[in-house]
């Protein structure tokens, strides 16, 4: 089954004398609504984005959001979503964790980047110890580089996520995790670009919101509300806890799509929303900055992800919050371009690509 809500505001403009020279309020939200068509999009090209998901050109999709300079000119639900549904986004969440470390260090919780992660857990021992564990710092987590050996896309990796989903201490599973080696095929730290070696680790991101919680006293559910969703008027969201009864930063947290493209369009507006900033310029700045490169065709920043689209001869890079099932956040923010494509493609084969060809073939197409 699926079921379509069309942003329209052609009979109301119908209804007025003046051009468009502003977004309008919408009556329910605090997203600003504008007309695409009046802002120069090409509306039969997002049609056809509504169409080819109905068809089942990515499977599995239920939203599909697009929000330009400050405005939601789009908003589409499948497959049984509508506007309250809170969507599992999976990894999506490392991004969300990402500001939250940011808004500790903004308030003096947490030093800076460059803090030791051990630091914050002085009540744990773990195995394996040595100087590359000692030097492990909060930045080392937020770009995965941090030099234990952990590897999501390695099944037979001690830090597998699958192995630390099971434990029963996931801290102490991460804490204990033996160094990283570098056997003949792989790029040590130092021959690397940006002198980091890339591995996705999601032990990295749990471990960021460990050091939250660590920093702030507070759960994390509750350090997010306090320093994000209230600021956003995020009235919904659902987060996990792992078998410890951490909050799990490395995924899972249930968002509206509407609230998502709120995260996207903090990024694009350097930390503001509305006139209030929430996080710092320079934290966004650092986010969305190449610190590291990645085997998939891509560069990354604090957790977040940067890739290369073409749409006709235009080049594009979109920083991207990402989560398995292919959800994404997209931010485009020379363009202020904010999209939003929900999904429960979960493990499955080619949905990060679908997604992708969604915000490629149509959104970046359709642009003015």
């Amino acid at each position: 089954m699926q079921s379509l809500s069309r942003l329209a505001l052609s009979a109301l403009l119908a209804l007025s004398a003046a051009p468009l020279a502003a977004a309008l309020p919408s009556p329910d939200t605090d997203w600003p609504v504008a007309d695409a068509g009046a802002l120069g999009w090409n509306t039969d090209r997002l049609d056809a984005l509504d169409a080819a998901i109905a068809g089942g050109e990515a499977p599995d999709t239920t939203s599909v959001l697009v929000v330009h300079r400050g405005a939601l000119i789009h908003e589409a639900y499948f497959n049984g979503a509508d506007r309250n549904t809170l969507h599992n986004t999976r990894s999506l969440t490392k991004s969300v964790t990402a500001l939250l470390v940011g808004a500790a260090i903004d308030r003096g919780l947490i030093e800076g980047v460059d803090a030791p992660v051990l630091g914050f857990f002085p009540d744990r021992t773990p195995a394996h110890p040595g100087a590359f564990k000692t030097a492990t710092t909060v930045e080392d987590l937020l770009t995965m580089s941090a030099q234990w050996e952990c590897d999501d896309n390695n099944e037979f990796s001690s830090g597998h996520e699958e192995r630390m989903y099971v434990s029963a201490d996931w801290i102490q599973f991460a804490l204990d995790l033996p160094q990283r080696g570098y056997p003949a095929w792989t790029t040590r730290p130092a021959d690397s670009p940006h002198g980091r070696a890339f591995a996705y680790c999601t032990a990295n991101a749990f471990m960021l919101g460990a050091i939250v919680e660590r920093a702030s006293g507070m759960s994390l559910e509750r350090f997010a509300a306090d320093a994000l969703e209230r600021p956003l008027g995020i009235e919904a969201s659902r987060w996990h806890r792992s078998s410890d009864g951490t909050g799990m930063g490395g995924g899972g947290t249930e968002y509206r799509s509407r609230d998502l493209a709120k995260f996207g369009q903090l990024i694009a507006d350097g930390g503001r929303w509305h006139d209030r900033q929430i996080v710092s310029a320079d934290w966004v700045r650092a986010m969305a900055q190449v610190h590291a490169q990645t085997p998939f065709e891509a560069d990354y920043g604090y957790q977040m992800w940067r890739f290369p689209f073409k749409a006709g001869e235009r080049q594009v890079h979109a920083w991207a919050m990402s989560g398995n099932g292919g959800n994404y956040v997209f931010v485009v923010p020379e363009s202020q371009l904010v999209v939003v494509i929900t999904r429960t493609r979960y493990n499955q084969r080619g949905m990060h690509a679908e997604s992708q060809a969604l915000f490629a073939d149509y959104v970046l197409s359709a642009m003015p």
